[in-house]
């Protein structure tokens, strides 16, 4: 009876473990935003870009979060850690193996002439454990569980990598949109202008040297379009792929670039932060999986200590198999040290302590990029923003000298280099305050991004 308090404390010591617990290291928080927006924290929500009022965005979103194909590998991946886990945690748990076998063995007798035939059959289960005294095992188990973690963050990164290159490239193409719009209107503009030179040169008020400078503005702004017909088609195609379909399947109505009503996003405190991003988390998961790999090192220099036990039914005949004459059975035990293997041993615990040392500082590198990302973010809403209300200003004024120079050339008293300036100035602006709104926008998604894109933890 003696026997049975042993075994039981042999199955309690086999919770013990060797090696450093992870600690979380301490990071750098600060205490507010440098930029941050007045009024209550306004985080964002899962469906963030629902907030833009874009159906055609939401409907692609929502065919892109299906479809994508980076998105599926990652799901992959996600699958892929999780049968490791069940791989890993299975030498946690005994282990049964069921041998059978029939065997029939024949000799010829030389005094006798006769043949002599021996029967043997058995069915011999096998139970093999090997206990865990120093954590070795668990160790293991937990490196699986925080690579599985792990590719859950890295599954939500991807998530939100997607969205965000979603709606960068849906709202680019309105902004191309947008600018062939107005080149093609600055180019009906200019060849009305062409048409008027000429009427003047007939009339002897206009030279022809005027009407050739006319000419190439016309043929500067027909040159414009080209180029933005091409990205127009390009991002189509980009954002086509991101929803995982054909590039030539997607076509996209005329839709202007509207900033007057854009979804307010306040980050709060900078403190809250890191439980919004996945990245920061898969630093950490990676972390925590170098710690424990450090942990299985150490114990492996430890001996290993397995038992095993077999029982069954041996006969020479089957209908005497399950006899209790039959029955046998052996129960042993195995021990195993690591003496000397180079420094394999060794180099292993130091390879694993430089790996967790990388992971820490890989960590700490996230986590100020992350606090880096959002004041990036809120400085270019806030500049894009103003810059978008000063270049309205700039295309206000513009119009109004286009309208005062065409009333005076109708009228004959301006010259064509004042015309052609005019006309120049007046594109430049309209065009640039479509190029600072695609900013803006896109401003206004990366702080979405870089505060999580509505994801906790």
């Amino acid at each position: 009876m003696r026997r049975i308090p042993m075994i039981a404390l042999l199955f309690t010591i086999a919770g013990c473990s060797v090696g450093p617990d992870y600690i979380k290291p301490e990071t750098a928080s600060p205490e507010s935003w440098s930029s941050q927006a007045n009024g209550a924290a306004l985080t964002p929500s899962q469906d963030w870009w629902q907030g833009f009022g874009q159906p055609p965005l939401n409907r692609i979103m929502d065919h892109a979060l299906q479809g994508n194909f980076d998105l599926a590998a990652a799901k992959a991946r996600v699958a892929q850690a999780d049968a490791q886990l069940r791989i890993a945690s299975a030498s946690l748990f005994p282990s049964l193996q069921l041998n059978g076998g029939a065997s029939r063995t024949g000799a010829q007798s030389l005094s006798s002439g006769k043949p002599a035939n021996t029967n043997n059959i058995n069915l011999l289960p096998t139970v093999s454990y090997e206990l865990d005294f120093w954590g070795k095992n668990r160790d293991s188990s937990d490196v699986a569980q925080a690579d599985a973690d792990s590719s859950r963050y890295d599954l939500e990164t991807t998530r939100l990598t997607l969205q965000s290159g979603v709606a960068i490239t849906y709202f680019t193409i309105l902004a191309l949109q947008d600018r062939l719009s107005v080149a093609e209107q600055n180019l009906n503009n200019a060849l009305d202008t062409l048409e008027a030179f000429k009427a003047r040169m007939q009339v002897g008020t206009a030279s022809g040297l005027d009407v050739a400078q006319q000419e190439s503005i016309v043929a500067e702004q027909r040159a414009a379009i080209p180029p933005m017909r091409q990205q127009l088609r390009q991002n189509s195609f980009a954002l086509a792929v991101l929803t995982g379909a054909l590039p030539e399947s997607l076509t996209l109505d005329r839709t202007p670039l509207a900033t007057d009503t854009l979804p307010s996003v306040n980050p709060g405190l900078p403190s809250d932060l890191l439980k919004r991003r996945p990245d920061v988390q898969r630093a950490e998961a990676q972390m925590i999986a170098a710690n424990a790999t450090v942990k299985y090192y150490i114990a492996s220099v430890y001996p290993s200590i397995t038992l095993t036990g077999q029982g069954g039914f041996e006969s020479n005949a089957l209908k005497t198999l399950f006899d209790p004459v039959s029955v046998l059975f052996s129960i042993g035990a195995s021990l195993t040290q690591p003496i000397y293997k180079g420094d394999a041993l060794e180099g292993g615990i130091e390879l694993s302590k430089a790996k967790y040392q990388e992971m820490t500082a890989t960590y700490q590198k996230t986590v100020a990029s992350a606090f880096q990302d959002v004041e990036n973010a809120l400085v270019a809403v806030e500049m894009t923003a103003k810059q978008e209300e000063a270049q309205k200003a700039a295309v206000a004024t513009a119009q109004r000298a286009q309208e005062i120079v065409l009333a005076q050339m109708r009228s004959g008293t301006v010259d064509i280099l004042t015309v052609l300036n005019v006309q120049r100035t007046l594109f430049q602006a309209q065009d640039t305050l479509v190029q600072v709104k695609l900013a803006h926008v896109q401003a206004l998604v990366g702080l979405f991004m870089a505060m999580g894109g509505g994801w906790t933890t």
